[in-house]
């Protein structure tokens, strides 16, 4: 009798084009207004008080709107989620083009938001649905080219962004959502497929009370943390009262927004969610508050600024290349955290408005190993823990918790910064950055299962064998 062995299949690359190009919408907006915010001041006379809403206006709409976007991918497939999100991203570029004033602005940050947080949540679905496909529970390159453009690309938007206003001007920043978007239509159009194969034939009715409940709570506790106002303590309470109808919400739901029951129970995703948190927070301290003393404190030009951020864009790049193809995730998470620890300290102890180029560089390198390290590990972790069924959502909540933590940066850059960012204001945010790399670093160093990630797909199918997946669901893997 003869034994013929197949060949593997294939990951579909016709797929990684507009993954990639769709994925990179979002981290390029989040981090391309942080040399922008100076220029859109001064064109509108506005302080930096008001200016901060430039940035909480595409996080509060990205949050909500992250696990939305996973919900609607794992209903109704991603496909028409990923286009419809294309649609939004350049309707936004052309209203924050042509704006008159900064609440326009702002107006547009918010379409930005909602548009451009639709592609991950997608790419996440049809990732895993290749894995399923080919049989190889996790595509290692894939996921970390899917890491590259989705936070270590995000360094790359300040150079981005001082390049184009050196050419044009601030709205220049708005416009290059044009193009993009375009692409995203066409590629999507052409090479995403019209159903998923997990999606179901009939699609799944959407939670409309428990995405409305959530979104409540999530934005009565952003607001707050954004404008945190003794007049506005009552938006902490709502948030709270609204988190508890939700949670009620959920458990009685036959077919929730987020199943709660599944999600209380699978500690090592909740675990991946606040160190995605944590890391965020660092992270984006960094690439807004020192980029804006970068130009305040340090005198530096936009583009200048955004180019000392090149450095921290190529190690993130290189370590991402050759990382990412190991599976186990906690030594990556481990350094990644001391790295952010070293660098807080360094802005605190040798950061001065006289400091040299080379040591602002030589901070900037350190700075992309987290970069090229964090964002890789959690989203492993991510793919390995989630409920398949519910990747999309899973993968948009991931977001989420990392765009809270980039409020949690950007309220505490205005907050210490003040009209002006000054070196005091930067050490001081050092001090903030330090205690948050630090919680990030418990977080890691205290979670034992991490070091059940990675394992080979054989090890990884027989201990689910007994167990199931998350929450005791088992994992189904569909033949090549």
């Amino acid at each position: 009798m003869t034994t013929v062995t197949e060949k593997p299949a294939a990951f579909d690359r016709r797929l990684l084009a507009p993954i990639m190009i769709g994925s990179v919408l979002n981290p390029i907006n989040t981090s391309i207004i942080a040399v922008a915010m100076v220029p859109i001041a001064t064109a509108f006379g506005a302080p930096a008080s008001s200016t901060i809403w430039l940035v909480s206006a595409l996080y509060l709409a990205t949050a909500v709107g992250q696990p939305l976007a996973g919900r609607l991918v794992d209903t109704y497939g991603p496909r028409p989620v990923y286009l419809a999100g294309a649609v939004l991203t350049a309707s936004a570029g052309l209203v924050g083009t042509f704006a008159p004033s900064l609440g326009v602005l702002v107006a547009a940050r918010v379409i930005l938001g909602l548009g451009t947080c639709a592609a991950y949540p997608a790419a996440m679905s049809l990732v895993r649905s290749e894995g399923d496909r080919t049989g190889r529970h996790a595509p290692g390159a894939v996921l970390t080219m899917l890491a590259v453009t989705t936070q270590t690309v995000a360094v790359a938007g300040p150079a981005l962004g001082g390049l184009l206003i050196d050419l044009g001007s601030w709205r220049a920043t708005y416009a290059i959502n044009i193009p993009l978007a375009a692409a995203c239509l066409v590629l999507g159009a052409v090479y995403l497929p019209r159903r998923a194969p997990e999606a179901r034939a009939v699609p799944r009715s959407l939670d409309v009370v428990g995405i409305a409940l959530f979104a409540v709570a999530l934005l009565g506790l952003m607001i707050f943390l954004t404008v945190p106002r003794v007049a506005l303590v009552w938006l902490p309470v709502v948030a709270v009262l609204a988190g508890v109808a939700f949670a009620v919400r959920e458990l009685r739901c036959a077919d929730p927004f987020i199943d709660v029951r599944v999600l209380a129970g699978n500690r090592p995703l909740l675990a991946t969610y606040l160190r995605s948190l944590a890391g965020y927070t660092v992270s984006y301290a960094y690439v807004y508050g020192f980029v804006q003393w970068l130009q305040e404190g340090r005198g530096l030009s936009p583009s200048q600024a955004g180019l000392l951020l090149l450095p921290t864009f190529v190690t993130g790049v290189l370590v991402s290349l050759v990382t990412g193809r190991r599976p186990q995730i906690r030594g990556k998470l481990v350094v990644g955290a001391v790295a952010q620890i070293a660098v807080s300290a360094a802005i605190l102890l040798i950061v001065r408005g006289d400091t040299p180029v080379a040591v602002l560089v030589a901070i900037a390198v350190v700075a992309g190993l987290p970069q090229g390290l964090v964002s890789l590990a959690n989203q492993n972790a991510l793919y390995a823990q989630a409920d398949p069924t519910r990747m999309g959502s899973s993968a948009g909540l991931l977001r989420t918790f990392g765009y809270l933590g980039a409020i949690v940066a950007a309220v505490a850059t205005g907050q210490l910064f003040g009209e002006r960012a000054s070196t005091t204001g930067v050490h001081e945010l050092a001090v903030f950055m330090l205690g948050a790399a630090t919680v990030f670093l418990v977080l890691t160093v205290l979670d034992r299962s991490l070091g059940r990630v990675g394992r080979s797909d054989r090890d990884d199918v027989s201990e689910r064998g007994g167990r199931g997946g998350p929450g005791g669901r088992p994992r189904s893997r569909t033949a090549a």
